[in-house]
């Protein structure tokens, strides 16, 4: 039977696929984040896996929910949070994530994600006294935050149990850019999509 001729591709290697990056914005509550990873994802054109929503939808199925304390739908929602990451990053879709996590919580979660993604960390920063009206004006304004421990985030802040300037920021060795959000962003919307776009970072 004759051989049928090598194709042309045959001894070529296919070339694999990039690694999806997941784009991690981060900083203490009151910081910006939320607003801030919406556009990127926007301009992207990616999902944005919010963590605080995840944590409504679940209060949305849990009657009598009651925030701040030792709340049980916390832990559930972490453990989504990074399990909806890891299933997008597995099929190859780049990701923003947000919440407001310290440096723990997020190196337990990111760390094994790192042989999944090319991770870039955008830093929100802003003045406490602006991030601690962020907080009363959406505490105040939304009530979608009842979900959440904003009340008692702000007595922590008005007792000093919680600092903006004690707030852990991650410290994984990755590229990662600080964006200041007092008052719009500096840098601005195109230099940081510019960062997430560079070659090896999105």
């Amino acid at each position: 039977m004759p051989h049928s001729a090598p194709s042309a591709d045959s001894g070529r290697s296919a070339r694999p696929a990039p690694l999806p990056a997941l784009v991690v914005v981060s900083g203490p509550p009151g910081s910006g984040k939320t607003t801030l990873a919406r556009e990127l994802a926007e301009r992207l054109g990616c999902p944005a896996v919010i963590r605080d929503e995840i944590k409504q939808g679940m209060v949305l199925n849990t009657p009598g929910h009651r925030s701040g304390g030792h709340d049980p739908l916390d832990h559930r929602t972490l453990d989504v949070f990074f399990e909806v990451l890891t299933a997008l990053l597995a099929a190859g879709t780049t990701v923003v994530a947000e919440a407001a996590f310290q440096d723990g919580l997020w190196r337990r979660g990111l760390e094994p994600l790192s042989a999944l993604s090319r991770i870039r960390v955008v830093r929100c920063a802003t003045p406490s006294g602006v991030a601690r009206d962020r907080v009363a004006r959406r505490a105040d304004g939304s009530p979608h935050r009842a979900a959440h421990a904003d009340r008692e985030l702000l007595d922590a802040i008005a007792s000093g149990r919680f600092s903006h300037e004690g707030f852990r920021h991650i410290s994984l060795d990755v590229p990662t850019l600080t964006v200041d959000t007092s008052d719009g962003y500096r840098p601005g919307l195109d230099d940081v999509e510019a960062f997430l776009r560079r070659p090896g970072a999105a």
